[in-house]
């Protein structure tokens, strides 16, 4: 299956650096390019894109809005989104995520990080490294100050009650960044039985991918950054 790929940023250049390393890999191909958040959101449906490379930064609609823009549009529930950043450590990047994006990846990564984002992200598995994604995000509800994250948000916790306990034993290991065969020798179970444990969780917690089930983790309260 070839792999569609939307590259959204305000920079041309960036962009037709971008499409020659998407189109030179034989399982993608680059279907379209926008220049705002707003044309981006109107291409992933137009072109049918699997994922969108999305700028966080660019004039008028931004990187964000279009990620909200996206995830909520039910038709366009296949689109993951990749939130590029030149900031290792970017406010906008967690409430990318927060809004459905599936993970961020510097703009400084080599060229096969990209590449290897964009199949990972298709896949619906954790992108790069979870350990990442979770990093940034504990760094962030620490420094939002959040004491109980239970009383933040505690619809998040509520929805929590629905899982099972082995479902609650394998989210909290998503959030520890573990990937599912890490998962499964820590709970002495089957890699598929893991798969299925995460599936499970993300059709109860209304979660689109992995990234989504770590920030419910921290804002639900049953995983703590560190340091709390």
């Amino acid at each position: 299956m070839t792999i569609r790929v939307l590259l959204a940023d305000d920079q041309a250049l960036l962009r037709s650096a971008f499409r020659v390393l998407v189109d030179s890999e034989p399982d993608m191909e680059v279907v379209g390019e926008a220049s705002d958040g707003a044309e981006a959101a109107r291409l992933a449906a137009e072109r049918r894109a699997d994922v969108v490379l999305m700028d966080i930064r660019m004039p008028g609609t931004d990187g964000l809005a279009a990620t909200r823009m996206i995830s909520a549009d039910p038709s366009l529930a296949h689109v993951r989104v990749v939130i590029l950043t030149t900031f290792e450590v970017d406010d906008y990047v967690v409430q990318s995520l927060r809004a459905g994006a599936s993970g961020f990846l510097g703009k400084g990564s080599e060229p096969e990080e990209l590449l290897s984002a964009i199949r990972v992200a298709a896949g619906g598995e954790a992108l790069l490294s979870p350990t990442a994604t979770k990093g940034l995000i504990a760094r962030f509800l620490a420094q939002e100050g959040t004491a109980d994250a239970v009383e933040r948000d505690p619809a998040r916790a509520e929805r929590l009650e629905s899982l099972t306990v082995r479902e609650r034993q394998v989210l909290v290991q998503v959030a520890g960044g573990h990937s599912n065969d890490e998962i499964a020798e820590r709970l002495e179970v089957s890699p598929l039985t893991v798969k299925t444990h995460v599936n499970r969780a993300m059709a109860k917690l209304g979660a689109r991918d992995r990234a989504q089930l770590v920030v419910i983790a921290y804002e639900s309260g049953l995983v703590r950054p560190r340091g709390e």
